[in-house]
């Protein structure tokens, strides 16, 4: 046709939406038998052809091959264009044939074809392929006047219904997305994404073992990113319960004591958190020599409890809302490249706003770290957390866990009540973590032993909160006086009062079950 410039009646061209060609060539093929000559073919032949058409999706590349039947694909192609397609297809795409004609009847017939993504199609079987229909006097065939057309019709139901379920596939999936993850979430990873990470949740890769799931190192493929991916457990009643806390309070804190939270993903009944991975591990594996880690001298000990108390002061009160963490003990501070201590799992973590009362029905934390007000009433506030903040500065410093289980399940002892007696008889530097031997400041010690002693305290108004704790381990701001008539009680004694007698408590490190306890409050 003259008006849209083709070459001749018999060509190839590669149209785009338009009826004029990007690229045509005259009908033929280049023999590799013969050298690469151009041999030419004509349309009205009535003669079985083949034909290839290859795109390359990153060079927008498109190739045109033309031969007969039985000849093999040339390596030069007939015509070639370069156009991006991704302009032009939708994000479903159909592929399909269609034919016309002119002013001359004829008929055209696909006797197979064979199609493929990120590399070259199969061949096509040419002994397997029907026959042309003969020309002539003789009638066609009433077979295939009867099964082309239900031939096609099938094709064209099969992809429409192939075409529905994925788009009812991606609505479902789409329908996974709650309130909370619109108003907090952070990225959400693609289970394929943290699957090969890690190797396929490989033993190798785990890092630990916590009460609500598996940690395992990965590094993303396009980022190459570290990360630590916690999987967690199947088996944990209140596993979404916890998954929803962590994901709602970390993906919204950015400190740089505080872990970072990069994603998380939801497969089905599968729960995964995306962390910043810390190469140190956690602190207990260096207060209690596990994994062959160098002990910590007093100075990295008090840089440590400095970032986390200033961790705990920013989600109390310098972000939008009011975060109370619950468990804040060495196993939860993770240390990053620079020896920082960074606050990490609030799975039992809950959110409220500033000036309000927060309403708690469970009492949720690790025996040892537990405010006799919150065992008595459930509710949990900044000073719960002060008082776990406290356990954890009596930890760090003495080097010891909170609860001694060495006397055996009936005879336990808290650790906050021995220094207690050892601060009533003026003996307070004796409980400094003896492997320190003589290289720490001991003013200082004592002065970070009896705030967590002042953090510890029963009585709830007689604890500071975390702007004072900071301006007393800053020096800005002396230690009240704390007399031996204000220390002389035992927590362990309080606790079993508020029915704790005789409770088995243990504190595995990090690589273990978390000794964590979650149940209603009787009150009183």
């Amino acid at each position: 046709n003259t008006d849209f410039q083709d070459v001749n009646a018999s060509h190839v061209g590669i149209n785009v939406n338009n009826l004029h060609s990007l690229q045509s060539s005259p009908t033929g093929y280049y023999d590799d038998g013969n050298n690469g000559v151009f041999k030419n073919l004509t349309l009205f032949s009535r003669e079985a052809m083949q034909v290839w058409v290859d795109y390359d999706g990153n060079t927008g590349q498109i190739d045109v091959a033309l031969a007969p039947i039985k000849v093999a694909k040339p390596r030069k192609p007939l015509v070639s264009a370069k156009y991006d397609l991704s302009t032009v297809l939708t994000k479903w795409a159909y592929i399909g044939f269609s034919s016309a004609t002119g002013e001359i009847n004829s008929r055209h017939y696909l006797l197979g074809w064979s199609f493929a993504m990120n590399g070259p199609a199969p061949p096509i079987n040419i002994a397997n392929l029907p026959k042309l229909p003969r020309f002539g006097l003789k009638p066609p065939s009433k077979v295939l006047v009867i099964v082309l057309p239900i031939a096609t019709a099938t094709v064209i139901l099969s992809l429409g219904t192939i075409a529905t379920l994925l788009v009812l596939r991606h609505l479902r999936y789409a329908q996974l997305l709650e309130d909370w993850e619109l108003e907090f979430g952070p990225h959400r990873f693609s289970y394929k994404d943290l699957y090969h990470a890690t190797n396929g949740f490989k033993s190798k890769h785990l890092l630990g073992t916590g009460g609500f799931g598996q940690v395992y190192k990965g590094v993303l493929r396009k980022s190459k990113l570290e990360v630590a991916v916690k999987k967690v457990s199947h088996e944990s009643r209140q596993g979404m319960k916890e998954f929803i806390s962590e994901v709602v309070t970390i993906g919204c804190l950015p400190n740089r004591n505080l872990v970072q939270l990069h994603g998380y993903c939801r497969r089905k009944s599968e729960l995964l958190l995306v962390y910043e991975y810390m190469p140190n591990g956690s602190l207990d594996i260096y207060l209690y020599c596990q994994e062959d880690k160098p002990l910590l001298d007093w100075s990295q000990r008090f840089h440590i409890i400095w970032g986390v108390a200033s961790g705990l002061l920013y989600i109390h009160e310098k972000w939008e809302k009011v975060v109370i963490h619950h468990d804040i003990k060495a196993s939860n501070v993770l240390i990053d490249h620079q020896m920082n201590g960074c606050l990490g799992d609030f799975g039992l973590s809950r959110l409220y706003d500033h000036g309000t009362d927060p309403q708690t029905t469970h009492v949720v934390g690790t025996m040892g770290y537990l405010a006799p007000e919150l065992i008595r009433t459930g509710k949990a506030s900044k000073l719960t957390d002060v008082f776990v903040f406290g356990a954890f500065l009596l930890e760090i410093t003495c080097g010891q866990r909170p609860v001694n289980d060495d006397s055996g399940r009936y005879n336990q002892e808290m650790l906050v009540d021995w220094v207690r007696d050892h601060f009533n008889k003026g003996s307070l530097n004796e409980t400094v973590d003896l492997r320190l031997q003589g290289d720490c400041n001991t003013d200082e010690a004592c002065r970070v032993l009896k705030l967590g002693l002042l953090c510890s305290h029963p009585s709830a108004n007689l604890r500071p909160g975390m702007r004072q704790v900071m301006q007393y381990l800053d020096g800005d701001t002396p230690l009240p006086d704390l007399t031996s008539t204000n220390m002389s009680f035992s927590t362990m004694a309080l606790m079993q009062n508020e029915g704790f007698d005789s409770y088995p408590m243990s504190y595995p490190s990090s690589a273990g079950t978390i000794g964590t306890v979650s149940f209603l409050s009787g009150g009183r």
